[in-house]
């Protein structure tokens, strides 16, 4: 099995990459996460790999982290779950993101990635439960009510989840839920 590959970035094309290794290029699918920390083309990167063999196809998967391709692994796992939606699942959401969904039990966040339905998010939340998200002491959740509230607000009006906590971070202890609302508009807008 290839586990990891070193070598000059040929080509970027979401979300396929090819790698040349001292002459040998490799095709890999990356998840966004990964793509939008690759350096320059013709600079030297490593990718840790995932490799799938079908009757049809073997497909290389690469990844920029030791977490992402061992979410990866967990994700292909579940039935259901194949190496695209795993991969589009990685490509949605961080791994820090995904294990605090399924710390927290919340389908609303998996069924945002496109290609993920209702019941798959819900059997990816049986299925992973313990299994991600262990090393997070405690899940990432909002402090309190009224910071729920505003996250779940922001949310409603369309911003993603990096944006919600970042304007979540920016409040203030102990602000109100209109307040906090308004707050957190004004930072983002800024």
């Amino acid at each position: 099995m290839i586990g990891q590959l070193r070598g000059q970035l040929a080509a970027k094309n979401p979300p396929e990459v090819l790698l040349d290794c001292h002459g040998v290029g490799y095709e890999l699918l990356v998840p966004m996460s990964t793509f939008y920390n690759l350096p320059a083309l013709n600079q030297e990167v490593t990718l840790l790999t995932h490799l799938v063999v079908r009757e049809d196809a073997h497909t290389l998967y690469g990844f920029g982290s030791l977490a992402e391709r061992a979410t990866f692994r967990e994700l292909i796992k579940v039935s259901g779950v194949g190496p695209r939606t795993a991969l589009s699942v990685l490509s949605g959401m961080s791994v820090t993101e995904l294990a605090q969904a399924v710390t927290a039990q919340e389908a609303g966040r998996l069924v945002k990635v496109p290609g993920i339905g209702k019941k798959t998010a819900e059997r990816l939340l049986l299925e992973l439960k313990g299994k991600l998200g262990a090393e997070l002491d405690a899940p990432a959740a909002p402090a309190s009510d009224a910071q729920h509230d505003i996250g779940q607000a922001l949310l409603a009006l369309g911003y993603n989840e990096r944006e919600a906590a970042a304007a979540l971070k920016a409040l203030p202890a102990g602000v109100g839920v209109s307040e906090g609302i308004k707050l957190a508009l004004k930072a983002l807008a800024k």
